[in-house]
């Protein structure tokens, strides 16, 4: 029961975490250029699976805040499509965790990024338009680069130094 509690209490705080980091930095957080920072959590599920619905919760209360305090440019849409690409991102990242390249899990570094390229760039796209494929591709690699920057410099960083912490031992 004790090692259930404290899953319960990490899964919290990631998810509050991870909306007080976007909400703060809102103006990175949302648009068209964007770089949210709290993306850098997003690697979080090659540690174990809980993290994977701390995310995604984390990621809907940051979408519904945004939208309701017309922060959030892609309005209540992205509630559902922002949190059903960090729910798929966060699935391929824990299912791919264990596919590594010299002990590096690549394929799940890179899910995050290619997963909210695909879906925000394509959301993006229909909210703000024209509907090209050249605008997708626009949309599509902006996110894809900001959400590099946040997993490559602080994401995987974090990762390495967590993986020598206690703080996911308990949890596969």
């Amino acid at each position: 029961m004790r090692t259930k509690f404290k899953i319960w209490i990490k899964m919290t705080m990631i998810a509050a975490l991870y909306a007080a980091l976007s909400l703060a930095l809102a103006p990175y957080s949302f648009g068209p250029i964007q770089v949210r920072i709290a993306e850098a959590l997003t690697i979080l599920p090659i540690l174990g699976n809980w993290p994977i619905w701390s995310l995604t919760l984390g990621c809907a209360l940051t979408n519904l805040i945004g939208a309701a305090l017309g922060l959030n440019l892609l309005g209540y849409w992205d509630v559902l499509w922002g949190t059903l690409a960090t729910l798929i991102a966060a699935l391929l990242t824990y299912s791919l965790r264990k596919v590594t390249f010299k002990k590096i899990p690549v394929l799940s570094i890179l899910m995050p990024v290619l997963i909210n390229g695909l879906i925000i760039g394509y959301e993006l796209t229909l909210a703000i338009g024209p509907n090209t494929l050249s605008m997708f591709a626009v949309y599509g690699l902006s996110v894809a680069a900001g959400e590099a920057l946040s997993v490559l410099l602080i994401g995987y960083p974090l990762l390495v130094y967590l993986k020598k912490t206690k703080l996911f031992k308990t949890e596969a």
